[in-house]
């Protein structure tokens, strides 16, 4: 079982030598110090510019873009494939979504032999059922998995069609062409699931009526439990089977009344819609984006420069926009390793998928080379890679 573990843990990290070097090929991007990047690429929808910045010692932030086959069918659905998995209380979630999620969809789309609502439901709960498997095999000698979550947002393009499923808090914003006006106007596809949002907390509340602490506002954050901002995820078995919510957990995450029934929940929310000929390009970013540009910020960025680079340069705006807060400079910043750097900015992920029209329209029928590529974040060596325990 530790073997198991220790694997799931060491898929997350691709080598990179020392912190302030170049690596890497422009196929699978390149690592500069804790930056990893992939300016641009092609997808079968158009182009795309993907990027990662580590903060936390164990890069807690996953993410992938498949691009071809949807299925394991010759003749099944077509298209692009993105998912961003933004963890917390470690990495083993995101790591673990970014393994077997996309299969899990092509294995339903392949049932179906179509793209649906409803495969990428189903992908989500067995997604959500093998995590909790490891959990339990996990439990005995490293219980404190039981504590380890993630959000998970996937982006599904196949036959004209737009998929953006969500659980928690990072965000689908995509980039739409007026043409009255002229301007390209961010519009948020995605729904956030994050207790700070007064809807989402009355909506958790109503679903637990019996509990008047099921949103608690701690050192003026509000926490489900007291305990965790997001409401829907995958993983956090702590919160959602009693099982796991007892000795040897650690006593910070034990409730002190047992319940019932699930208090978070994975099931995702799922926007469906054509694609239109106005609509440019897509932007799939964790919170830690979010937390220093608006919508329209990230958009005008994307949509006044250049498309090579287009992810890496809204990483840096967000490096910029945190620094500023802190008063200090953007190169002192990139000076600070991971673990400390934490306390300046969370993990950032960010792809950009580029639409042409004319790709969006012939996908189906045009099939060019299959794309495979995730981000990577500074390797560990195997004995750095201490009991999970210990990461808490």
């Amino acid at each position: 079982m530790i073997v198991t573990l220790m694997n799931l843990l060491r898929a997350c990290w691709r080598p990179s030598s020392n912190r302030h070097a170049r690596t890497g090929s422009d196929a699978t991007g390149r690592q500069d110090g804790l930056l990893w990047y992939k300016d641009t690429g092609q997808h079968v929808n158009g182009d795309f510019s993907m990027a990662v910045v580590q903060a936390n010692n164990l890069l807690e932030d996953q993410c992938q873009i498949e691009s071809g086959p949807l299925s394991f069918l010759d003749s099944g659905p077509y298209g692009t494939f993105v998912g961003v998995y933004d963890g917390h209380g470690g990495p083993e979630t995101a790591c673990y979504i970014n393994d077997n999620l996309f299969n899990h969809l092509k294995r339903f789309a392949s049932e179906q032999n179509s793209m649906s609502a409803d495969v990428l439901k189903k992908a989500y709960e067995a997604t959500e059922d093998g995590f909790f498997s490891i959990v339990t095999k996990q439990w005995p000698v490293k219980p404190q998995i039981a504590a380890v979550g993630s959000c998970c947002l996937v982006g599904v393009i196949c036959g004209g069609m737009l998929y953006v499923a969500n659980v928690g808090d990072s965000r689908a914003v995509l980039g739409k062409h007026v043409k009255a006006t002229g301007e390209v106007l961010a519009v948020q596809l995605s729904a956030e699931h994050n207790v700070s949002i007064e809807s989402v907390r009355k909506e958790l509340q109503s679903v637990h009526p019996e509990d008047r602490h099921v949103v608690v506002l701690k050192h003026n954050v509000w926490r489900v439990k007291g305990l965790i901002q997001v409401c829907r995820s995958i993983g956090d078995a702590y919160l959602k089977k009693q099982e796991f919510n007892r000795e040897p957990l650690y006593a910070k995450f034990r409730l002190r009344e047992p319940f019932s029934k699930p208090i978070l929940s994975s099931e995702p929310s799922i926007c469906v819609q054509p694609i239109q000929p106005h609509d440019q390009f897509l932007i799939f970013a964790s919170d830690g984006l979010w937390e220093h540009l608006t919508n329209q910020e990230a958009v005008d960025i994307v949509q006044n420069n250049p498309r090579s680079g287009s992810a890496r340069r809204l990483i840096k705006t967000a490096l910029l926009g945190a620094a500023k807060k802190r008063e200090m400079r953007y190169s002192d910043l990139k000076k600070i390793d991971r673990g400390v750097r934490r306390h300046f900015h969370d993990d950032i992920t960010v792809i950009i998928l580029f639409l042409d029209s004319s790709l969006v329209s012939r996908a189906s029928t045009c099939r060019g080379p299959a794309v495979s590529l995730r981000g990577a974040g500074v390797s560990l060596r195997s004995s750095t890679l201490a009991p999970y325990g210990s990461q808490m």
